[in-house]
């Protein structure tokens, strides 16, 4: 299928028919708008999960069912939809948005109404902390463990100075932070860098800014629709200094904008799908790492086949896991506490208590036999199509090790793994 198609089924104006005893997940997903590539990718991924957890047996008899919204990209009009799925669609349990600003604006809501608020998206804000109502779960690796990572894997390639060009946004903002941050610990100089707002016609001027310092190397931490505007600018001026890659650039879309072949050789870092059982170090640090892939494979082999072909962006295994750690929070809630689990501030506790790494293991191709030892009170801890979860006392993931990958023309090829070792935020 298609994107045109894709797009096309994502803004239906015919719902689909629900359940009516349906557990219900409400999702908000970029179907429109600068970021609408991913939106419907990232639903696919969480219709295989509720499938898969329904053909597991649900929430005692009962299915589970996805309400999705479009965001349209924009905070203003995504907080519209997103106060629809809380109030209009009543649900309990949400998972997303993409956008970094508008989980933070939601966040009244959540701990207001006592919502557990699922957040797969690599933008996501940080967890709440010390809330004793609403529930948060961070999914990806937050920007303190991508900056120290970048920083960590400059460093150890000699590079003696470096600075950012940086969108405003709160995601790349943080991550061109923490970058800097690491980088001055590790005895790197930090030289001027450059913030911009997204969606201007041109940032040639801060293009000049950002280069004219001779940094080793320019940390371009930007969304692919302003990230790709400024690459071909760059381009054009003559392709000054070197980048490095953020994260949110490590998709075909981005690399779908920019004159083909003016990236090749630029690195970047992002969350490896790599399980931490199919790692092993390969020095006395612990740091470098050769891993195997078999499990994101089994995911991607899993969901192609479900989807007529289509591959899960990298985002998508995150939010597959996201609905599957739901509803094994909720089946073991109801197995120890005798109810349906409403309260998100509750369901994070039985979350938290399920991934304690002295549990045994729960797989996500297996969720039936998961599902039943659940079912009788067993806690099992996730091994997900992203990664082995443990989380903080706050719910956020302490997943930690990083892809380092290049661009070839027009793909991205990825290098070994390492182990950022970032974990604890002082």
């Amino acid at each position: 299928m298609g994107l045109a198609s894709l797009l096309s089924a994502s803004c239906s104006s015919t719902e689909p028919d629900h359940p009516e005893n349906a557990v219900v997940i409400g999702a908000l997903l970029p179907f429109s708008g600068s970021e609408s590539a991913i939106g419907r990718n990232l639903e696919q991924a969480m219709l295989l999960a509720v499938e898969d957890v329904n053909a597991a047996g649900g929430l005692d008899g009962k299915p589970f069912d996805l309400v999705s919204r479009d965001s349209h990209s924009n905070p203003e009009s995504g907080l519209d939809q997103l106060l629809s799925l809380i109030y209009k669609d009543e649900v309990r349990y949400l998972v997303g948005p993409e956008e970094n600003d508008l989980a933070r604006t939601i966040a009244i809501e959540v701990k207001k109404e006592d919502i557990l608020h699922m957040m797969p998206g690599y933008a996501a804000p940080s967890v709440a902390r010390r809330e004793d109502e609403g529930g948060w779960i961070r999914l990806a690796p937050s920007p303190f463990a991508i900056g120290c990572a970048l920083a960590k894997y400059i460093a150890r390639e000699g590079v003696r100075t470096a600075n950012s060009l940086a969108a405003r946004d709160d995601y790349n903002a943080s991550v061109s932070t923490e970058f800097t941050t690491h980088f001055a610990a590790l005895d790197g100089r930090i030289l001027p860098s450059v913030r911009f707002r997204s969606g201007q016609t041109t940032y040639t001027s801060k293009i000049e800014s950002a280069f004219k310092s001779d940094a080793g190397r320019t940390l371009l931490a930007a969304y692919p629709a302003a990230a790709s505007t400024i690459v071909t600018e760059w381009t054009v001026g003559g392709r000054p200094g070197t980048w490095l890659l953020g994260p949110a650039l490590h998709t075909e879309v981005f690399l779908a904008n920019i004159p083909q072949g003016t990236l090749d050789g630029s690195y970047g870092i992002s969350p490896s799908l790599s399980l931490r059982s199919e790692c092993r170090p390969l020095d006395e640090t612990g740091e470098a790492l050769e891993c195997r892939t078999y499990n994101a494979d089994g995911f991607t082999h899993r969901f192609s086949h479900r989807w007529n072909g289509e591959l899960p962006f990298p985002a998508a295994h995150f939010y597959y896991d996201g609905v599957v750690l739901i509803a094994m929070g909720l089946v073991y809630g109801q197995a120890t506490t005798g109810k349906v689990i409403t309260s998100g501030h509750e369901l994070r506790q039985k979350i938290l208590e399920l991934n304690d790494p002295k549990n045994d293991v729960a797989v996500w191709w297996d969720l039936k036999k998961a599902m039943a030892k659940l079912r009788e009170g067993i806690p099992l801890r996730y091994v997900g199509a992203a990664a082995e979860y443990e989380f903080d006392g706050y719910g956020a993931s302490q997943n930690h090790i990083m892809q380092r990958w290049k661009i070839d023309g027009d793909r991205f090829v990825d290098l070994d793994p390492f182990d950022a070792q970032c974990v604890i935020q002082k």
